[in-house]
């Protein structure tokens, strides 16, 4: 059953860039509603146990490093369909093959350091918004 709330991420690489507000107006002009939002800087141990799904991968190390490498903005976001249209807003993992006025079309640099996150699932959305806000935070 699908939900309307899905978690997002901006990535270091998007605040370092200067992208911050500009994502967020993105969010919000694409008709997300804000439940919960932090500026937070992941710790190693955080950055682990968030990706410890890709543990195996050959890129765990660099995209532990890369996530504590500055600070992130963490976001519940809510609208009808919220997953989908978080991902169609976002754009393709790789930004050479994202949809024109995507987000990471807009502002990823690599696939690596593609500017933001969105949940894959209702699953992982509630998951993940779960590690990184307690239910009191989520409005």
């Amino acid at each position: 059953m699908a939900t309307n709330r899905t978690f997002t991420m901006l990535k270091p690489d998007a605040i370092e860039n200067g992208h911050m507000g500009k994502i967020i107006d993105m969010i919000i002009d694409a008709g997300f509603a804000v439940k919960a939002m932090k500026y937070t800087q992941l710790s190693e141990e955080q950055a682990k146990k968030f990706y410890e799904v890709h543990a195996e991968r050959p890129f765990y190390g660099e995209l532990v490093e890369y996530m504590t490498s500055g600070p992130i903005v963490a976001a519940i976001l809510e609208k009808d369909n919220a997953v989908e249209d978080f991902r169609t807003l976002i754009g393709a993992t790789n930004p050479a093959e994202a949809a024109e006025g995507t987000v990471r079309k807009l502002y990823a640099e690599s696939i690596g350091r593609n500017a933001v996150h969105g949940s894959d699932s209702d699953e992982n959305a509630e998951i993940e918004g779960n590690f990184h806000f307690s239910a009191a935070e989520i409005h």
